[in-house]
């Protein structure tokens, strides 16, 4: 049985079940539907009660985290007038990241984010860390929550928590801001642990020291003369090598224009070619004889992926799966399924579902706290916009100007929102 047929049993069967569910009003007080959409809930929320003990440290937590979420929102609101300043000057054609669905961080549908079991469970502990987090600090400032629940479509896409609406209304100032940046809080400190841990592992692998041919350089010896790339080098001229700098000391005895008999082995299977040598490019000053081969240089992306502990390596993390190029291709072995992974001898077996599950939760987390973060209503960022303007406007007797105020900024941030999914379409009619 494929894939599809097994998608299509699924389907069928979640369908069935809901219908049952429905039509006989099953636990309908634990289980209602929005549309296709299951919502499983259960009152019994005691669980957050339990962290009662810790209210003065995650009264701190929380209010870092407001902070934090100001930060961020300034941030992003910055990021969002260049991006539309950028699309109206560059404009760019409605392909790639420019198009609607990649603008969704949706396993799948976004043609950069893959429906794997690494992003799926991912999203899933994603949205888990984000409502946990305001049911945690509704307990803490004392706003009841009534319950929680997780929400299906034929697998788990989320969680939810339900605070109680009168309670929640009463609740004004840093108490209630508290409660809505603790999902963003929650979000970013977990995508950057996860991103701090995956950097750790990377770096319990080890490099193979063969001589593994990464890259075949157009119109050279080896192009010319059948290389296969991801080939092993395993001879020169009748000389065993084992590491790159074997490879590099029969070479050194050699010239441009002399032939060299490379010994390989691919796939288990050896073979030798003969290779009259060329120049090296003239920015190597190098006089030897040249092949035209790259080697994969495990050591070298370890010390770049350890390199990206810092506020530019994180935005060179994020980009990631977005960037195709030659020169970061690389870094995707950390996100994606790769071929390179045979050249590392790995601490455990699991080691890079490991690593892909550690990036994707970083990935996911840190893009969900940001995106939420944005001061519009109904987002996170813009309830606490809200209770800042509100306390701001209350001091000065203008308090009936606050919504007003709130409501005009949430339609700036949607109007440049929606003209980063449009203006690739519309400036190209």
């Amino acid at each position: 049985m494929d894939w599809i047929a097994i998608v299509i049993l699924f389907i069928l069967t979640y369908a069935c079940i809901s219908v049952i569910i429905y039509s006989k009003k099953i636990f309908s007080d634990h289980i209602v539907f929005y549309g296709p959409i299951m919502a499983i809930r259960t009152f019994r929320v005691s669980f957050f009660d339990r962290f009662a003990a810790l209210r003065t440290f995650l009264r701190l937590y929380g209010t870092f985290g407001v902070c934090m979420v100001v930060v961020v929102s300034v941030f992003i609101t910055v990021m969002l007038i260049f991006s539309v300043r950028y699309t109206l000057i560059v404009q760019p054609e409605p392909t790639g990241i420019y198009k609607p669905q990649n603008i969704l961080l949706l396993p799948g549908i976004n043609e950069y984010v893959p429906s794997t079991l690494a992003v799926w469970l991912a999203f899933i502990i994603t949205i888990a860390v984000h409502e946990f987090g305001h049911g945690i600090l509704c307990r803490i400032e004392n706003i009841t929550v009534k319950g929680m629940g997780i929400l299906l479509a034929v697998i788990p896409i989320g969680f939810f928590v339900e605070p109680d609406e009168d309670e929640l209304e009463k609740t004004k100032g840093m108490p209630k801001a508290r409660m809505f940046g603790a999902g963003i809080t929650n979000n970013l400190v977990v995508g950057l642990a996860c991103f701090v841990i995956l950097i750790l592992l990377v770096g319990t692998a080890v490099p193979a020291t063969a001589p593994v041919i990464h890259g075949i350089y157009k119109d050279y010896p080896a192009d010319k003369a059948g290389v296969p790339q991801g080939s092993v080098v395993i001879s020169v001229n009748g000389v065993p090598v084992a590491t790159r700098d074997d490879v590099a000391g029969v070479l050194n005895t050699t010239k441009p224009g002399d032939t060299a008999v490379l010994g390989i082995e691919k796939d288990g299977i050896p073979a030798e070619y003969s290779l009259t040598l060329t120049k090296w490019p003239e920015e190597t000053g190098r006089s030897s004889g040249f092949m035209g081969v790259q080697y994969y240089d495990g050591t070298a992306i370890q010390q770049a992926i350890s390199s990206m502990l810092s506020p530019i390596g994180l935005i060179q993390f994020l980009v990631i799966p977005f960037d195709t190029s030659t020169g970061s291709q690389f870094l995707r072995i950390i996100a994606f399924d790769s071929p390179d992974q045979q050249y590392y001898q790995v601490p455990f077996d699991g080691y890079w579902g490991i690593v892909h599950i550690l990036f994707w939760c970083g990935w996911i987390n840190i893009n969900v706290g940001i995106f939420n973060a944005i001061p519009m209503i109904p987002l996170d960022g813009g309830y606490i916009l809200k209770e800042g303007v509100d306390r701001l406007l209350d001091r000065r007797g203008l308090i009936r100007y606050s919504t007003q105020i709130v409501s005009m900024i949430s339609s700036v941030m949607l109007v440049m929102l929606v003209s980063l999914i449009l203006l690739p379409y519309l400036l190209h009619l």
